[in-house]
């Protein structure tokens, strides 16, 4: 077979990344590009969604002149996308009717409260959709933007508005407006889709008074969801024809495909996401319930918990309390740490994410004596990170029923052993690291090189190489590990 080449294209939160793979999975070329944060007075968050389309196509170039490989020989492109954040834009004039709202940001949140004060609505909302209600999820953040941007209304009205997550309008944008697309990832996270039936809920899109129509076509995540030629820079069109949400493209990367594969992202907060396989399980653990993905005609389900600080507490650290000079220093510290000591870290810097979603909660030190220090600090710090992540694995456990033998991980703090070792410990499980730190955008691509042909589903991941952590602490202290941070936990929710 003559070369091939598959781009990936990854567009984060903090900027957009273009990979290019070969024919063995390699990754042989990798360009960023950063965008701006846009930050209101009202500490709301945004993106220009112009932005983030022109480094889309600045970066792709890019990675193709560095790899120096013929451009005319890229096979098809693959697309994983910071979900949540939501689009809107003309239909007939192609423009964004204002600045995309990014998942962090809340501004939708008066909204969801109007809603909420309705008896019985929210839990039909999540009994629907998977997702309790809240202005992380696109429903509110579109209901927002057809009450408060002008004009957004009157577009809905002629029929020309398009509401979309951040994939929806890059597929559109690529394809030259000729593709409306989403996958069932990123559907199943607008708190819109009907999570058993598989498509937009009449009732549920009323509630926040979102038109139908507006929104895009749901696709399997394998579809063919348009060609484009980016712009002109490839002689002939390629298709579009990976598609997840960023959490869901490493759960693919990370080659949890079946019931039970389980993987945890650290970056600044945390995503752990489980796959359930084909049915979904509601949670009774504080769990979100959406789709993995659907690939040729069949649903696969996960249970996500969402934590709003891990890798961040490495950065309260250095910036805060200047107690290291880099991120690098804490695996050191901790593993020189008094381990008799009992500090804990609850890191509620802005509330309690899964599965305690408390918003109304400060951080916590306790447990400190009088020899605690520096060291036993950055100890603490490391610990909470695995203590939140094991919560939502412990929810998972209860949820599922599934045994979770091994937890697949992915993120910079994986690069501290003292704290995979730590995780491995409390979570009584395996770890999993692979060497490569582009998980997403490898799975969006692997499926889209499976989609095309291109790729053999069980072959292709031996392109990764994994490194490996087992437990070794023994029960007696686990256990009195854990107590510790369940007093802590308590001791905040009682506040």
């Amino acid at each position: 077979m003559e070369a091939f080449y598959i781009l990936g294209i990854d567009q984060s939160t903090q900027g957009t990344k273009a990979v290019l793979f070969n024919r063995t999975g390699k990754i042989i070329a990798r360009c960023d590009a950063p965008h701006r944060q846009i930050i209101s007075d009202q500490n709301w968050v945004s993106h220009d969604p112009e932005e983030i389309y022109r480094n889309v196509l600045q970066v792709s170039r890019q990675a193709v002149e560095k790899a120096g490989i013929d451009k005319n020989q890229i096979a098809c492109i693959g697309i994983d996308n910071q979900r949540e954040t939501t689009v809107g834009w003309s239909r007939e004039t192609g423009k964004p009717i204002g600045n995309a709202i990014v998942w962090q940001c809340n501004r939708a949140k008066e909204i969801c409260d109007r809603i909420a004060r309705e008896t019985g609505i929210g839990e039909k909302i999540y009994r629907t959709t998977g997702l309790k209600l809240s202005p992380y999820y696109p429903a509110g953040k579109m209901a927002w933007m057809l009450e408060n941007i002008p004009g957004a209304r009157g577009e809905a009205e002629k029929g020309t508005l398009a509401l979309g997550t951040i994939d929806s309008w890059l597929v559109y944008k690529l394809t030259k407006e000729k593709s409306f697309k989403t996958d069932y990832s990123n559907a199943s996270r607008t708190q819109l889709m009907n999570i058993k039936e598989l498509k937009w809920d009449p009732e549920v899109c009323s509630i926040f008074d979102i038109p139908m129509e507006a929104l895009p076509e749901i696709c399997d995540s394998d579809s063919v969801f348009g060609h484009t030629d980016l712009e002109g820079y490839l002689d002939r069109e390629i298709p579009i024809c990976g598609n997840l949400g960023d959490s869901h493209g490493a759960l693919y990367g990370h080659n949890c495909r079946t019931a039970g594969g389980i993987k945890a992202t650290y970056g600044t907060g945390s995503s752990v996401m489980m796959n359930t396989g084909e049915s979904p399980f509601f949670s009774s653990h504080g769990l979100s319930t959406s789709l993995a993905w659907r690939i040729q005609g069949k649903a696969s389900y996960v249970l996500e918990g969402n934590i709003n600080y891990t890798g961040a507490v490495i950065s309260w650290l250095k910036d805060q309390l200047g107690l290291i000079q880099s991120a690098g220093e804490t695996e050191e510290l901790a593993k020189a740490a008094d381990k008799n000591d009992k500090t804990y870290i609850v890191p509620a810097f802005s509330g309690l994410g899964a599965p305690w979603w408390r918003d109304d909660t400060l951080a916590i030190m306790t447990g400190m004596s009088r020899t605690t220090g520096k060291k036993e600090i950055v100890k603490a710090a490391c610990d909470c990170i695995a203590y939140q992540i094991n919560d939502v694995v412990e929810g998972m456990r209860k949820d599922s029923g599934i045994e979770i033998s091994q937890l697949c991980v992915d993120g910079g703090p994986t690069r501290n052993h003292y704290l995979m070792q730590f995780q491995s410990d409390i979570s009584r499980t395996g770890i999993k690291i692979p060497d490569a730190e582009e998980l997403s955008v490898i799975g969006a691509a692997y499926l889209a090189g499976e989609a095309a042909g291109l790729y053999d589903a069980d072959r292709i991941y031996e392109a990764i190489s994994y490194e490996f952590y087992d437990t070794q602490m023994d029960e007696t202290e686990r256990t009195q590990k854990q107590d510790g941070w369940n007093k802590a936990i308590n001791m905040l929710l009682r506040k």
